[in-house]
């Protein structure tokens, strides 16, 4: 079973922001000590004041998450490792997840690091949600082992800015809509051997340069063709080859999840049989997960309507 340890405290409105973040990183940098953790990751955007972040156990790397921009500006002139996170809504465990799949992709984090993690919401302002991960042994962020080694040529970037990419498609949908697609990323001239078009590729004869996923411009095309049936298959080093892609690779039903659709079956039979990552949005929950070798590596889940707003 995952060794996790949790803490989730209810607190009043009333009580002050700062106090309550005080006794969080106080017991925070306590654990951390306990355990011998390689690592704090700290959801930055619940402090106004990121300099209380230098007394934590100095034997500990400091990892902060922020979609703030401000907040991110300020911090990458005190710390070393501060990653940014979508401007999406997310749950106390979706930042978490976010952060710590980042921190992965950026090669922060590694299999058998412990790391102690401080979250909220931000309706209240402040930390009250602590977990202690066991990276390779933890199952609920993690739903397999099969972390990114370093064999996967796949730059850090560009999962991150597909990452982004799908998350914030999973929350806003497209016009009103909700939308369901798969992102292939890596791999691409074997993923292409298993695929094949079903429309005209809107993005051929076009220069790399333009196709390049990590360019801000090209995010509005990319929702845009979203809708579009079949996969993004994207190189490794962000240039998107084509859209509207059909995976021929599956999966026997046997060795897959119930309850899942054919993008998900998709998605695991071609990272079964090549190295790329996929990631899938799914249309009716707006659940994003990551395949890796075949199996679901990560689910971020889309916020019920309470964590609006936060």
């Amino acid at each position: 079973m995952a060794k996790q340890k949790s803490i989730s405290v209810p607190i009043s409105k009333k009580k002050a922001p700062k106090y309550f973040n005080n006794v969080f990183i106080s017991v925070a940098n306590s654990i951390a000590k306990k355990v011998g953790a390689n690592s704090v990751l700290i959801y930055a955007d619940f402090s106004d004041n990121l300099d209380q972040f230098k007394e934590l156990n100095s034997k500990s790397s400091i990892i902060l998450a922020t979609k703030d921009e401000e907040t991110y500006t300020k911090a990458k002139k005190i710390f070393k490792n501060v990653l940014r996170v979508p401007k999406v809504n997310l749950t106390r465990i979706g930042k978490i997840k976010i952060s710590v799949m980042k921190a992965v992709s950026a090669g922060l984090v590694v299999s058998g690091d412990k790391i102690v993690c401080l979250s909220g919401v931000q309706q209240f302002g402040y930390f009250d949600n602590l977990i202690v991960l066991d990276i390779g042994k933890e199952f609920e962020v993690f739903t397999s082992a099969n972390l990114p080694g370093k064999k996967d040529k796949l730059k850090p970037e560009v999962f991150e800015s597909v990452l982004t990419l799908a998350i914030e498609l999973a929350n806003q949908g497209r016009e009103g809509r909700p939308i369901g697609t798969i992102f292939v990323i890596g791999s691409h001239e074997k993923v292409l051997q298993f695929s094949r078009q079903l429309i005209i590729n809107p993005f051929q004869g076009y220069q790399k340069g333009e196709r390049n996923i990590m360019d801000p411009q090209l995010r509005e095309t990319i929702k845009e063709f979203s809708a579009l049936d079949g996969a993004f298959v994207i190189q490794d080093d962000g240039v998107v080859t084509s859209a509207g892609r059909y995976l021929s690779a599956a999966l026997n039903k046997e060795e897959f999840p119930q309850g899942l659709g054919s993008r998900h079956v998709a998605a695991a039979g071609i990272t079964s049989v090549t190295n790329a990552t996929a990631i899938v949005i799914s249309e009716s929950t707006g659940t994003v997960r990551i395949y890796k070798k075949g199996t679901i590596f990560m689910e971020i889940e889309k916020p019920t309507k309470k964590y609006l707003n936060t």
